[in-house]
């Protein structure tokens, strides 16, 4: 049982409030009041003093790849858009392996646990010739040692350059092996329970990294089953010229002839969508997850996401791969998707609050969760508490809530639960060693590059 005690200022995600309690029973949230008091019969109570923090959902990450955060920076591809940026880092990402797939993971959760995401996808598509296949679970086994309630889309690439795709054919796979392998895990590890710490989503990767066929194939085998579609739609202008060319449509129009639209999918980027499009987005429930730093680092553009919220199509936020973010720093994903859209929308484009709820409750929508992504009674305990007693924060009391948005002077959380377990305090990661994590992925990095 834990305690949240004397919140300095509450943010549910349907409202706000200052002074109250936060009692956490289990996995879920029991109560929330002033002056809770805990039964002496409930047994030991981890009382935390939030009197000088802003206490908020854990936030929700709707689109990422982990791996990638091993290839941060790299020299060759920092002034590269993302088509040039992919074809580089293929080269590299061919010596993916089982280990550094792992530290790859824990680097990621580690820093989003600590910036304040609680629940997060991933996106793993490089599957070199040669591996075991089993990347999904090796994300599974490391993100729960972390402590991250997990949704990874299984990624997937059957269009390599000899037939006319965007990667070499050394890290994709034949159409069967990607959806035996998509059975197998939704077989395996896919819960749809209340408070599921892992379900599975499915993810081709691309319009250019994939057949139109696997597409077809992909939405049947998710209407079957029940898990949720996830891929990259609409990022670049050379994505758009590849579709016209090949297909001789949109990307959107080819997506809607595959089956690609309705409440179970969500689309990364959506940031070249024309009038027409955005209405089809609207009509047909289709989410798009905004990556407003890896869209700005890349040069490819800025996705209407104002527009999207007043038309009411469901949008949440995704720090994207770390070698195009260069982080998976969640705070400051919020931040950013309010800086962009006030520079490129006036001051009255968006507000502090907005930013917040597409990764909050915006998130939890995409993944298809109600369990999630606020906090109220009954819901799963994924709470996050950030100290606005620091000098960051100084000054800032006019508005304790708007202050997690506008200061950015440190984007770590005090403290992280999920699922009712401590998995940040103080700062620091819980229930894994930072240090080895930082040492082993410097070596994985390193092995891969050099390879």
């Amino acid at each position: 049982m834990i305690l949240l005690k004397g919140i300095c200022a509450l943010y549910t995600g349907a409202g706000e409030e200052s002074g109250v309690d936060v009692l956490i029973e289990g996995n879920r949230i029991a109560r929330i009041g002033r002056d809770l008091e805990v039964p002496q019969e409930a047994g030991a109570v981890d009382t935390i003093d939030c009197s000088r923090h802003v206490v908020l959902p854990g936030l929700v990450n709707a689109h990422h790849h982990f791996y990638q955060t091993l290839q941060r920076c790299v020299p060759a591809v920092q002034n590269e858009s993302l088509f040039k940026w992919l074809t580089t880092l293929y080269g590299i990402w061919r010596h993916l392996d089982e280990d550094a797939v792992h530290w790859s993971t824990l680097v990621a959760c580690g820093e989003l646990l600590k910036t304040g995401c609680t629940t997060s996808t991933d996106q793993l598509y490089v599957f070199p010739a040669g591996t075991s296949g089993r990347f999904i679970d090796v994300e599974i086994e490391a993100a729960s040692a972390a402590g991250m309630r997990f949704q990874p889309t299984r990624g997937s690439m059957s269009l390599g350059k000899s037939r006319g795709g965007l990667p070499p054919d050394e890290v994709v796979q034949t159409e069967e092996e990607i959806l035996e392998d998509c059975e197998r895990l939704i077989r395996e590890y896919h819960d749809p329970g209340f408070g599921a710490m892992v379900r599975i989503a499915l993810g081709p990767c691309s319009p250019f990294s994939v057949t139109r066929d696997l597409l077809v194939k992909t939405r049947e085998l998710a209407t079957r089953t029940g898990v949720m579609l996830h891929t990259h739609i609409a990022e670049t202008r050379d994505e758009e010229e590849y579709c016209l060319q090949v297909y001789g449509m949109r990307p959107l129009d080819l997506m809607k002839d595959c089956g690609w639209l309705g409440r179970d999918v969500w689309y990364a980027h959506g940031i070249h969508f024309d009038d027409g499009e955005l209405e089809v987005l609207r009509a047909s429930g289709t989410g798009i997850c905004h990556c407003p730093t890896s869209n700005m680092r890349l040069g490819s553009g800025t996705a209407r996401v104002p527009e999207m919220i007043d038309m009411g199509i469901r949008v949440g936020l995704g720090v994207d791969g770390s070698a195009s973010n260069d982080s998976s720093d969640m705070l400051a994903e919020v931040r950013n998707c309010f800086l962009l859209h006030r520079l490129t929308g006036g001051a009255g484009a968006i507000t502090a609050r907005q930013a917040l709820e597409l990764a909050t409750r915006g998130g939890a929508s995409l993944l298809g969760r109600d369990d999630i992504g606020v906090i109220a009674e009954g819901k799963a305990a994924d709470v996050i508490g950030i100290d606005v007693g620091d000098i960051s924060h100084a000054g800032a009391l006019h508005d304790y809530v708007a202050s997690v948005v506008f200061c950015g002077g440190g984007h770590a959380v005090d403290f992280s639960i999920v699922n009712g377990r401590v998995v940040v305090r103080d700062g620091r990661l819980t229930l894994v060693d930072e240090e080895e994590i930082t040492e082993k992925a410097d070596a994985a990095a390193r092995r891969m590059i050099s390879a």
